[in-house]
């Protein structure tokens, strides 16, 4: 897993070793990806005003990040 993430192309390397290697883990890879992507989304439509930061921060306190097995 470790040489997947170095250089251009990491994170097809990653993914494959992912579902080659540890299919157990695809669900939980995919919850953490999508919740990390939303977290990305609120503070980027904070950053450009589109929703104030109040708003911005209940979104992060109410949608944690999910617990890893």
């Amino acid at each position: 897993m470790r040489r997947s993430l170095e250089g251009k192309g990491a994170f097809r390397r990653f993914k494959n070793a992912l579902y080659q290697q540890h299919p157990d883990l695809i669900s939980a890879w995919h919850t953490l990806r999508d919740a990390r992507a939303r977290a990305r989304a609120v503070q980027w439509l904070a950053d450009e005003g589109l929703i104030d930061e109040d708003a911005a921060q209940r979104f992060q306190r109410d949608h944690p990040e999910p617990a890893l097995p």
